[in-house]
């Protein structure tokens, strides 16, 4: 199947336009099967693990509130049942403008570094779960406020770190480095947000569990650091390479 440029006959787009980003590498256009892009691109790549494991600590915050929400409000928020809904709702649906600010945010303010966006809105969702965890009951405004706010801010580094997964590889395991970083995600996050954050609760009450997701949170953030500057010091040294140096 011809999928690429030159598969047409025709030279790379980097080529053809004179635009080289400043890692690139002429080997970079071999083709390549899907086993060796894994083990010459992915599996060598330290940045991409970090991130990858970055998207497990954030799955488990994302799925975590959003799996247990409903228990925690009813159990120890004293929320009825429609009250536990409509936070429910807002939780997801606020997801929608805080997933466009972010990327426009990344894009604009931070001109392009997914890392500093993504430690800016995890900080501020952390922070915004250690309001919801510690809010007293009685304050139903107050948890409708948190619900609302953790989801405007979690679903913007779910969708960042997709994107930068594919900027830490080169083009030709674009699609092999954002899949490797959702499968951490999924399978990792979301069966930790079940199984951990439940386990937690039942022996060590919700005090353990909002301690397992503040705490996965704080680690995503610090992850999300070392790949920043990771990132940094490799485009530092391509560009010493590039000038000759």
């Amino acid at each position: 199947m011809r999928d690429t440029p030159q598969s047409c006959g025709l030279p790379p787009i980097e080529e053809y336009k004179n635009d080289y980003p400043d890692d690139y590498n002429e080997k970079a256009e071999e083709e390549l099967t899907a086993k060796q892009i894994f083990m010459q691109y992915v599996l060598p790549n330290k940045l991409l693990w970090y991130i990858a494991i970055a998207n497990v600590f954030v799955y488990l915050l994302r799925y975590g509130i959003l799996d247990w929400s409903p228990t925690y409000l009813k159990e120890v928020k004293h929320f009825a049942l429609d009250k536990s809904s409509w936070a429910y709702f807002f939780y997801e649906y606020a997801g929608i403008p805080g997933t466009l600010l972010c990327g426009w945010m990344s894009d604009k303010v931070f001109r392009g570094n997914r890392g500093a966006t993504g430690v800016f809105f995890m900080t501020l969702v952390t922070i915004a779960t250690i309001v919801y965890w510690m809010n007293p009951a009685g304050n139903p405004t107050v948890d409708m406020v948190c619900m609302i706010v953790i989801g405007f801010l979690i679903y913007g580094p779910v969708m960042l770190i997709g994107l930068h997964a594919l900027e830490l590889a080169p083009k030709k395991a674009a699609g092999t480095a954002a899949g490797f970083t959702g499968l951490f995600g999924y399978l990792g996050g979301s069966v930790a947000a079940s199984a951990i954050v439940g386990y937690t609760v039942d022996f060590f009450g919700w005090d353990g569990g909002f301690m397992v997701m503040i705490g996965g949170s704080i680690l995503a953030v610090i992850l999300l650091i070392v790949v920043m500057i990771g990132e940094k010091r490799h485009h530092a040294e391509m560009q010493l390479k590039r000038n000759g140096g």
